[in-house]
């Protein structure tokens, strides 16, 4: 075990078994030893790959789809934009770059990234230093005042937000959780029976089989919630892309990613990423509940193709057409993101369908 590992274990020792969404949170955020605070997880070097470092193609899509909606919502004044999760910059540098296209857009922005990453904030300034326009950055998306219209782009983001598990057992649901073996190290173990009133709402859950497992990201459905408010109150758009599934399941998708390999959950705390599918219908019916019109989600390959991703490689091709067919193939065929990545979007209820989704 390493040395997170045992402080998660004293902790354990000290006030009982911690639910994972508390044990994500920690090993994806503490200060000292968590996994996004002390490293760069991107690239070949790193453990994962994300759509912005497989192309430009991506983020300048995204940026235009940016500026299209604020042009059919009658071009609001003093728009904000903001990147949750940022990475390294890229697909925002991206996107500012085929902003130039709009410059009434790109001149009026104030850019906002949500990062608590001191590294990836690092690399983000790095990236973004010849951007053009001014860049600030806050740590929590609630510290955003509602001032202005505002533009989001969350690209797997909502896949690491702390997610709970419950499973069904003959006993009813029980929420699983991280605890302390015979022999001192972390495992997974079982709470007593929850009542009926305590858990998330779940379609289907009382014909469940028993051993089925099902997961809520409450800090996910609580954002997307305050995202459809928030656009609704002052206009905009929100654009959210990640793998995740539209029908809301009983199975186990908590992974840990380590050097692009599957690795154990619970065995070396802060060493690899820990994520979740996405349950988008949940997120859409949270932004609904907070008074935004919500379309999708629709698989990416759909999405960037009706956004003009053919146009665009063919553009690019001409330097070198293999390359950039190979990215057009991994951002959208069936078999690679195409489907398991989706796209949903969050305007307010005044605006008309965003594009790609008509």
């Amino acid at each position: 075990m390493n040395a997170l590992g045992q402080r998660i274990a004293a902790l354990i020792a000290a006030q009982g078994p911690m639910s994972i969404a508390e044990f994500m949170t920690i090993a994806l955020h503490d200060r000292e030893a968590g996994y996004y605070a002390t490293r760069d997880p991107l690239g070949v070097a790193g453990d994962f790959i994300t759509a912005p470092e497989i192309s430009q193609m991506f983020g300048e899509l995204i940026g235009l789809w940016l500026a299209q909606v604020w042009q059919d919502q009658g071009r609001p004044k003093n728009p904000r934009l903001v990147e949750l999760g940022p990475g390294r910059g890229t697909l925002l540098a991206d996107a500012l770059r085929a902003l130039k296209l709009v410059p009434e857009f790109l001149r009026a922005l104030d850019v906002v990234l949500v990062e608590v990453s001191p590294v990836l904030r690092t690399l983000q300034e790095k990236s973004l230093s010849n951007c053009g326009v001014p860049v600030r950055w806050v740590p929590e998306f609630r510290t955003i005042a509602h001032d202005r219209p505002f533009y989001l782009i969350a690209n797997e983001f909502f896949d690491a937000l702390p997610i709970q598990q419950y499973v069904k057992t003959e006993r009813g649901w029980c929420e699983r959780m991280v605890s302390v073996d015979r022999s001192g190290e972390l495992a997974f173990a079982l709470s007593p029976p929850l009542p009926e009133w305590s858990l998330p709402i779940a379609q289907n859950r009382a014909g469940a089989p028993n051993g089925s497992v099902y997961e809520f990201s409450k800090a996910g459905v609580s954002l997307a919630e305050d995202i459809g408010h928030f656009v609704e109150d002052v206009g905009g758009a929100a654009i959210i892309i990640d793998y995740g599934y539209d029908v809301p399941g009983f199975s186990e998708t908590l992974q840990a990613v380590a050097s692009h390999k599957f690795a154990d959950v619970l065995s070396a705390p802060g060493s690899s990423d820990l994520s979740a599918h996405v349950d988008f219908s949940a997120l859409r019916i949270a932004a609904r509940q907070g008074g935004a019109a919500v379309y999708g989600p629709i698989g990416q390959g759909e999405f960037l193709t009706a956004l003009g991703i053919a146009q665009r490689a063919e553009r690019l091709s001409r330097a070198d057409p293999q390359k950039i067919a190979a990215e057009v193939n991994r951002l959208t065929n069936v078999d690679q993101m195409g489907t398991l990545f989706k796209a949903l979007a969050i305007v307010p209820k005044f605006a008309p369908t965003p594009p790609g989704f008509g």
